[in-house]
């Protein structure tokens, strides 16, 4: 029996915008999964049952066309544009084969895909960047650590090592801000609680919210499921979250986090941003790199976060809250 063939990916195909059909013999569409709103202009109940080349805004010969390739489960890709009632002619990326025996195709909205895709230029200076400037800056860091540890020094000298420090982490985490956004390889996905995950990314900026007197204090509500992450790409990401509403606060202040169950088996974590301002105007550009001001630093943070998130079947979201001026909501997979 065939299986699946989209089932290897993290898939929610709604928060991906794509759609997966199946048709039969006589090129009629059986089954309609996903955000077909989006991607075919039409909701699923209008899909069913109606011909292949209808619902794909296409000739009859190229729906056979389809049908065909499908059918060799050679897992084809096609490229065709597509006239589905929207005025302009929709680019769609067709991924062809059986599933359960039946012709498939996962189909995407192009220019939604690569609407959220980082040009190539920057995945290039990400890979660039990492190349050239993090082992100098490891041994940097190597060289202010070991002056550290002179008992010498007076304490002004100890006092600009700490700043020099602090600086070399943020370095460290924007290099890998910069890195993540262009990464497109496939995350390692892994059962992880998420007050542990919270947890681990405070540990990475421990010392900066030792230094502000900060706390981060979680409130997970019980029987909370875990959650499929690639804990090594999300940590460091999180981190910066949690550092970036941290720093909106006054020294003593508690960065709030609260984890609940969502609908649909998901998992939502809520972080309260009380000095996050959310401007009408800056809606639209939230998630786009150095855009945001709330993103602070260097307006990677949010553009980052979402990537990782997204790749990793979840989302996030933003919104003025009751008692608060930003809620960051982030949302799993369980």
């Amino acid at each position: 029996m065939a299986t699946r063939y989209l089932s290897h990916l993290p898939m929610n195909l709604h928060l991906l915008q794509a759609v997966q059909l199946s048709w039969s013999p006589q090129l009629r569409v059986t089954r309609a999964e996903g955000d077909c709103e989006s991607v075919l202009h039409r909701p699923a109940s209008e899909v069913m049952d109606r011909p292949l080349h209808v619902v794909l805004g296409t000739t009859a010969d190229k729906a056979r066309e389809l049908d065909a390739l499908a059918r060799q489960d050679s897992r084809t890709a096609e490229f065709f544009y597509a006239a589905l009632g929207s005025g302009d002619a929709v680019p769609l990326r067709l991924t062809l084969g059986l599933d359960e025996g039946e012709p498939s195709a996962a189909v995407v909205d192009l220019r939604a895909l690569l609407a959220g895709a980082p040009p190539l230029q920057l995945s290039g200076l990400a890979s660039q960047l990492s190349h050239e400037l993090r082992n100098p800056l490891s041994s940097v860091k190597m060289a202010v650590q070991t002056l550290a540890r002179n008992t010498g020094l007076s304490e002004r000298d100890q006092r600009r090592l700490t700043i020099a420090n602090r600086e070399i982490r943020t370095m460290e985490r924007m290099l890998w801000l910069l890195s993540e956004y262009g990464r497109d390889s496939s995350p390692n996905l892994e059962p992880h609680a998420p007050r542990t995950l919270v947890q681990e990314a405070m540990a990475m900026v421990a010392p900066e919210l030792t230094e502000r007197r900060v706390e981060v204090r979680v409130d997970e509500a019980p029987d909370v499921p875990r959650v499929k992450v690639d804990a090594g790409r999300l940590r460091p990401v999180l981190a910066q979250a949690l550092l970036n509403v941290a720093m909106g606060l006054a020294e003593g202040g508690n960065v709030e986090v609260s984890i609940r169950q969502g609908p649909q088996g998901r998992v939502l974590m809520l972080l309260k941003d009380p000095s996050g301002a959310l401007p009408d105007e800056e809606r639209d550009s939230l998630f786009e790199p150095f855009e945001c001001r709330l993103a602070r630093g260097a307006g990677l943070t949010l553009a980052a976060l979402r990537r990782v998130l997204v790749h990793q079947g979840g989302d996030v979201s933003a919104e003025t809250g009751p008692e608060t001026a930003a809620v960051l909501t982030l949302t799993f997979a369980a």
